[in-house]
Parts: structure tokens; C-alpha cells; sequence
């Protein structure tokens, strides 16, 4: 992989470097600083925003494989994370061109002042092609990416750090996204030229309780327009806890890092809910621990799933959607027990993308069928677990598409 742009002899003051010792030179952008984290690449056209604030980026450097960035500028709307004073997304980025300058109605911000605002060290100017390339053969790297505007750096302490950093694995980052305490949600998803919605307290008919490991905003925004009061409790909420809400429905939201070190202490938790008769959803984080937890194993992937353009199929519909992925860590198909049942696959390398629990009310699925950013191919999930909580009640189904 070429470490600098042949036509350029200006100063770089940006480093990304590997743990191999691979050093790659390039401007800086955002914030200023350094950080050690996991590169990935995320192929997405759109929804730069809503990537960079997604809680699951935790401890990552995202790869934009779309060469022009910014061209929406930023807004207050489309950020993910629950909590955004303690900015919680991806620690890194790395654009090919310069950060477009914005053209939108909705624009806010400049890009450039957005990422220093949340404090995401940034790089540009460099073969974003021949990184991804790198990543798809070598594996996702631990690295250090730093920003010097004067070009001042350490380059062999960077190559330690980098290779000291321990990676994901083994990591519970979920502690760190979740939100501290709990709370209510209430606001319905954005139409066009209304902006979001607020459902009513007398118009919420059903009570979702969601065990928050760093839960994205449209997630529950897809809650509440289907009439649902959401309750979100911290990672570490007991099963007693989460029991006393009287929740008609329980949600394990998506989060960072590596599902088994989160998983010693949730694992436990999500068993003892599985084993009431109340409807459990899982996505993302939530879905590897509820494999975890039903006797499953997860496994790191050699360069993950980042992406609002992956097909899955399930299972059961025979229908293939197109879905936004973003996970480095997967459960291992091939490991499910007795009375589990795989109903979704990735068709790019036929990884497990869903499951379900035979005879009960519990499901969960890898991908993020909130779209955001992406395609709304997936939306019925959410028809699919509230049907499931309307069944309860005596109610009728409601169309899942």
C-alpha cells in the first residue's frame, strides 16, 4: 500500500499508523490529537452523520470508502447517539478528499467544525482505495491516528502505541455508551418538512423496556410511532429491575465492543428474561449477547460488516432486503443449540444475521433494520416484535410491510 500520495510534497499533518508499522501520511482535519482504535471501512453513499454518532462505532477509525464527504454539511436531527454530551460514535476518520463544503437546506454546521466539536481526530487526502483494499486482505487494523497542524510527530512512539493497543476484543465498551440513568423516550420519526413527532402519554399503548449498550435515537423513534412508551435503563439494569417496569416488550439495543465482555455481566440478566413469557427483541450488540446467552459463541470477524448497502435474506419470507450493517463481531451459525433457529444470512459471506427462539417470543437480527442511515427494507422487524406484544394483549396483527 503506498504510505503518501506521490504528487504532493506538502507537509503532512496527519499520520494513520498500523500496528504493522505501516505509516500513512495525510492532512488533518477535525480535531487535534491522537487516538488509538480499530480501522474499519463503511461503504455507504449517505448518512456520513448519523455513521460517525452510531454508539456501535465505539473505539473505531471509519474508513469512508465514498470519496466526497460533507456535501449536507451537519445538523442537530441526524446524530445517533442517545447521550450526545458525552459523544459517543466513531474516535477517527479518514476521508479521501478534502471535507466537501456544505450545499443542503438542513446544513447547520460546517463538517470541520462538527468534528472538532465532538472531538473526532481526522484524516484526508490519502488512497482511500488502496486502504480498504489493505483492510479486506490483512484484516481490520489496530492503529493510531493523529493530528498535528504543524506536523510534529513521534513517529516511533506511534508505531508502540499502535502496536501496544490491545483491540477490541475482550473489550466491553457497552458500559461506557450506555446512558448512566434511566429514562423516557417519547419522540416519533421525521417526516419530511415536520420534523419529528412526540407521542402522547395518552396515546402510548404499550411499554417497551430497552436495556440501552449504546442504543441509536431511531431506534426508539421507530418504538414510539408504533405507539410505544420506551423506558431505557443503563447496560447493567438487573433483570429485577428491568421485571418491576411491567414492560408489555424488552429491547437489547445495538453497542460497541466485544459481545462476550459485555456479556458477563448482561448474559445473565438476558437469561433470566428470555425465561419469562414477555417478547424479547435483540439488534446488533443485543442480538450476538442473545445468542450468548441462549448457549451460542460469537467470533471476531476478519474485516466486519459497515455499510448501509448489504444484502440479508430471511429466512422467513424468502425475501432478500437491503439493510445497513455496522459489526466486527458475530455469532457463529454453526453454534446455535437446539430449539434456535438461524432466519436471517448475509449474502455477501453467509454469516448468521438473525435468529429466533422456537415456541417463544424472541428474536433478534444483526443488522439495523432502523435505517440510519439506509434502506427501509427492514422496518417490519419492529411491526414483527409489536405484533408479537399485541398477540398478549388479544390484538390483531398489524400488516408487517
Amino acid at each position: 500500500m503506498t504510505a503518501t500520495a506521490p504528487w504532493t510534497t506538502e507537509k503532512p499533518t496527519a499520520l494513520l499508523v498500523l500496528a504493522d508499522g505501516t505509516v500513512i501520511e495525510g492532512r488533518g482535519i477535525g480535531a487535534t490529537g491522537k487516538v488509538q482504535a480499530e480501522v474499519v471501512f463503511n461503504t455507504a453513499l449517505t448518512g456520513y452523520e448519523e455513521i460517525m454518532t452510531d454508539p456501535s462505532y465505539l473505539g473505531q477509525i471509519v474508513t469512508f470508502t465514498f470519496p466526497h464527504i460533507g456535501n449536507i454539511g451537519t445538523n442537530d436531527e441526524d446524530i445517533e447517539d442517545l447521550t450526545p454530551a458525552a459523544r459517543h460514535g466513531a474516535v477517527g476518520v479518514i476521508f479521501k478528499a478534502d471535507i466537501t463544503d456544505p450545499s443542503n437546506y438542513r446544513a447547520a454546521k460546517h463538517l470541520d467544525q462538527w468534528l472538532k466539536a465532538r472531538g473526532i481526530v481526522g484524516l484526508c487526502g490519502i488512497d482511500t482505495r488502496a486502504l480498504t483494499a489493505w483492510i479486506r486482505e490483512n484484516g481490520a487494523p489496530n492503529a493510531v491516528i493523529a493530528h498535528d497542524p504543524n506536523g510534529l510527530f513521534d513517529i516511533e512512539a506511534l508505531k508502540a502505541e499502535a502496536k501496544a493497543w490491545s483491540g477490541l476484543e475482550g473489550l466491553d465498551l457497552a458500559k461506557i455508551a450506555s446512558s448512566g440513568q434511566s429514562s423516557q423516550w417519547a419522540q416519533t420519526p421525521w417526516v419530511w418538512n415536520e420534523g419529528y413527532g412526540e407521542l402522547g402519554a395518552a396515546d402510548a399503548k404499550y411499554h417497551v423496556v430497552c436495556l440501552d449498550y449504546g442504543v441509536k435515537r431511531n431506534i426508539l423513534r421507530l418504538f414510539a410511532g408504533l405507539d410505544c412508551k420506551v423506558t431505557v435503563v443503563p447496560a447493567t439494569t438487573s433483570a429485577e429491575d428491568v421485571l418491576a417496569l411491567q414492560p408489555d416488550g424488552i429491547f437489547l439495543s445495538n453497542g460497541p465492543g466485544d459481545p462476550a465482555a459485555t456479556g458477563e455481566y448482561a448474559v445473565p440478566v438476558i437469561k433470566t428474561l428470555v425465561k419469562t413469557d414477555i417478547p424479547v427483541f435483540g439488534i446488533c450488540l443485543g442480538h450476538q449477547m442473545l445468542g450468548l446467552a441462549l448457549g451460542a459463541k460469537t467470533e471476531k470477524m476478519h474485516q466486519g460488516h459497515h455499510g448501509a448497502n448489504h444484502p440479508v435474506k430471511d429466512h422467513t419470507t424468502g425475501k432478500v432486503e437491503i439493510v445497513s450493517m455496522n459489526h466486527g463481531f458475530a455469532v457463529d451459525s454453526k453454534s446455535l443449540p437446539d430449539g434456535v433457529e438461524e432466519t436471517h444470512i448475509s449474502l455477501f459471506d453467509g454469516t448468521n444475521c438473525g435468529l429466533r427462539v422456537l415456541g417463544k417470543q424472541v428474536f433478534s437480527v444483526q443488522h439495523h433494520p432502523e435505517a440510519s442511515p439506509g434502506p427501509q427494507d427492514s422496518h417490519y422487524l419492529f411491526r414483527r416484535f409489536i405484533n408479537m406484544v399485541r398477540e398478549k394483549k388479544g390484538e390483531p396483527a398489524l400488516a408487517e410491510r
